[in-house]
């Protein structure tokens, strides 16, 4: 009992402070140190704004900030792979609208608690260095694409839910192997409950179930196929979600054709083994991160792509086959390498998704995988120290210390650069200077900004790289239109829709070009083809309002405005347009 509690203790402090003061050691105060180390690495957050795609998850979705709402969230494909953190976007809103300061502060919280829950759970399996491995993936610099980015509050909010998951199928297993204590029970029915809301704020934790049965393996020493029976319910669920997944995901594709979607079945492999060791890397050297990595970087299609992935496999299978002869050290790499492959499944390209378009691997995407590998470094740190300076553990903490303050500042620099959307994309293709898509949204953000000289050398460099990017042929019209070249801004309209004809902002844009040259009838027809495309189209229907108004048709205009009016009611302008062309209808009706 005497070795269990002096065992347990050097579990409990990680990095061995035995010579500390006993109120040095109190679990409070090493979780208060996790999360103030969380805060202050992500203190330039606070001046940060919405960058990347925030826009079409949070600012402009219809979903969240109106006409539409948590019904649609629940019930249409805008559910997409996340509902629930879509839900917590709408609470958000709610409270404190289009203010980014406390959406970042949610998100750095949520990571905060994430950190200590993997320490809780890291402690459960009763692994070495359970707080250095919990504090090196806090605040490591792979991280950082998860918390700054307002966006993937998908992966913060679900890592809280998939560690809570774990951490009660945990606590039930060992309460079953202790003869059933009471409170067994609550604690499966929390681990199914958690489940479900991880699925639900991401589908790419749909992997919860072939993690609870790894530890399950891990804390019982060998496998049992009663693991699987006690993740049935958690397996149910998956399909459900995976389902919900590939529905909205097959969907996006349909509307998206690019080669980069298009490979054979062992170029998928050979590139999801490429990328596996790329995120690999990444977490022991994490430089340079990258919004947007060349996918050539990762999948070159020579012979040794094709590799990697068996390569990958031969050392799981070596760590699997010296378990027992190999010791404790052979037995943690599997688990850790297990895990670290099972939570990089949905997310190496064996299925095609939209995001696959701009790179093979993206930082956000490893945010739970890399708990595996920094928990193995931890626990091997800690053994390290012991052997190499043992009983000097102010050496051994300071050395420790010295690791965490170095990846904490790295990704305090990481930070600055999710400021704004110019200085983001800035960033981006200064180090790769073939993402087309960095140019593209350098470019629009540039232009938001009135600098519209500098948004067209910047959208010309991205049609350069890939003419067929439409995005970027709508945001060099938007320039032209900006300068008043409206020939030049129509013949990138019309060149944009000769690539995508179902691109509803494009046939917005383009009718008002032709307003602006007086051509009406045809600026009807593109404004009626944007609806058509997205009825929801607030703008475009008063837009369409306007240049019925214009031609004369005063009731079909007064039509349009009070149909914006019906499902977006706060539409000032639509409101101001209704009321002059009810003025002219009137004035019209008197002078007969």
């Amino acid at each position: 009992m005497a070795e269990n509690r002096a065992s347990r203790k050097v579990i409990t402090l990680s990095l061995g402070v035995q010579w500390a003061p006993s109120w040095f050691r109190r679990d409070w105060l090493w979780a208060l140190i996790l999360i103030l180390s969380v805060i202050s690495t992500y203190t330039q957050v606070w001046k940060a704004g919405f960058v990347l795609d925030d826009e079409i998850i949070l600012t402009a979705n219809p979903c969240i900030i109106g006409p539409l709402g948590l019904k649609e969230i629940w019930t249409t494909p805008a559910a997409d792979i996340c509902p629930l953190t879509l839900t917590a976007f709408w609470v958000e809103h709610a409270l404190w609208g289009l203010n980014p300061l406390p959406y970042h502060l949610v998100n750095v919280l949520l990571h905060g608690a994430c950190a200590i829950l993997l320490w809780r759970l890291l402690r459960s399996l009763r692994v070495q260095g359970a707080w250095l491995g919990a504090a090196l993936w806090a605040l490591h610099p792979i991280a950082v694409e998860s918390v700054a980015w307002i966006t993937e509050m998908k992966n913060t909010e679900s890592g809280v839910f998939f560690l809570l998951s774990i951490l009660f199928f945990v606590r039930w297993i060992r309460t079953k192997d202790l003869g059933g204590r009471t409170g067994g029970g609550w604690s499966y029915a929390l681990s199914l409950f958690f489940a479900a809301l991880a699925m639900a704020a991401k589908s790419s934790t749909v992997i919860l179930p072939v993690v609870l049965c790894l530890c399950a393996w891990w804390i019982e020493g060998r496998w049992h196929w009663r693991n699987v029976a006690r993740t049935v319910p958690i397996f149910l669920t998956a399909i459900a979600a995976g389902a919900l997944s590939i529905w909205t995901q097959g969907l996006q594709l349909a509307t998206v054709t690019d080669p980069q979607l298009v490979r054979t079945w062992p170029e998928r492999l050979g590139a999801a083994g490429n990328a596996a060791w790329f995120y690999l890397g990444k977490l022991l050297w994490p430089h340079p991160l990258v919004a947007i990595y060349p996918p050539s970087q990762i999948f070159a299609g020579q012979w040794v792509s094709y590799l990697t992935l068996p390569t990958m496999i031969v050392f799981l299978s070596l760590f699997w086959l010296n378990r027992r002869s190999g010791g404790a050290g052979s037995r943690a790499c599997f688990f850790a390498f297990a895990y670290f492959l099972v939570a990089l499944l949905p997310v190496l390209g064996i299925f095609p998704t939209p995001i696959l378009r701009l790179s093979l691997v993206f930082d956000h995407l490893q945010y739970l995988a890399s708990i595996g590998p920094l928990a193995l470094v931890g626990a091997g740190l800690v053994l390290l120290s012991n052997s190499i300076v043992p009983k000097k553990q102010w050496v051994q903490a300071s050395l420790c210390a010295s690791l965490l303050f170095t990846l904490g500042m790295v990704s305090r620099q990481r930070t600055l650069v999710y400021e704004s959307n110019e200085r983001f994309w800035t960033d981006a293709v200064a180090k790769n200077l073939d993402c087309w898509t960095g140019y593209n949204n350098l470019g629009r953000a540039l232009l938001e900004k009135g600098q519209v000289h500098e948004a067209l050398k910047q959208l010309q460099v991205a049609l350069e790289i890939n003419p067929r990017n439409v995005e970027a042929r709508n945001n060099l019209g938007n320039a032209f239109l900006r300068r008043g070249q409206l020939d030049e801004a129509i013949a990138q309209y019309r060149k944009a829709l000769e690539i995508n004809p179902s691109y509803p902002e494009v046939h917005y844009n383009f009718a008002n070009a032709l307003v602006r040259k007086g051509e009406f009838d045809e600026a009807v027809v593109q404004f009626q083809k944007a609806l058509e495309i997205n009825p929801g189209y607030a703008d475009a229907r008063n837009s369409l309002g306007v240049a019925l108004v214009q031609k004369g048709q005063l009731d079909d205009g007064i039509a349009q405005f009070q149909e914006v009016l019906r499902f977006k009611p706060d539409f000032r302008l639509a409101q101001d347009n209704l009321s002059k062309a009810q003025g002219l209808l009137r004035q019209n009706h008197g002078h007969e």
